[in-house]
């Protein structure tokens, strides 16, 4: 089966689509929390807690192997950098020293990197696996 057969979504509507389903979970798993936590000791974390991110990442897998199993890898990571590097931005922009913008970037070029490798594991699972089903293979 070739991309073209596989995909029956276009191209921009499929990174359109990834751009915000990425800017919505950024919404509801970091959104939310605005606050640092303050420690006896006087020091701050946060905002957001490592569970936070973590269940960010995990969700992002859905759509992203989706996009890349259809044939649209390039837009699974431009889409999904693109949603969060958004969300990013709206996010941090009140920030008033001004480093939000090193923030969004690393945002951008961290989720393009983690989208670019999830998008090739599941390129190559999917060639696999379709190579195997076939006779004489």
């Amino acid at each position: 089966m070739t991309n073209e057969q596989r995909s029956s979504v276009p191209l921009s509507m499929t990174i359109v689509l990834l751009t915000g389903v990425a800017a919505a979970m950024w919404a509801a798993w970091l959104g939310w929390d605005q606050h640092r936590d303050v420690h006896p000791d006087g020091s701050t974390t946060g905002p957001y807690e490592a569970w936070q991110v973590i269940g960010l990442g995990l969700g992002l897998l859905i759509p992203v192997c989706w996009a890349a199993f259809r044939g649209h890898g390039t837009a699974a990571v431009l889409g999904t950098s693109g949603g969060l590097a958004l969300a990013a931005a709206c996010d941090w922009s009140d920030d008033a020293s001004g480093l939000f913008v090193i923030g969004v970037g690393m945002v951008a070029l961290g989720s393009a990197a983690a989208a670019g490798l999830a998008v090739a594991l599941t390129s190559t699972l999917h060639k696999a696996v379709a190579g195997a089903g076939r006779p004489g293979r």
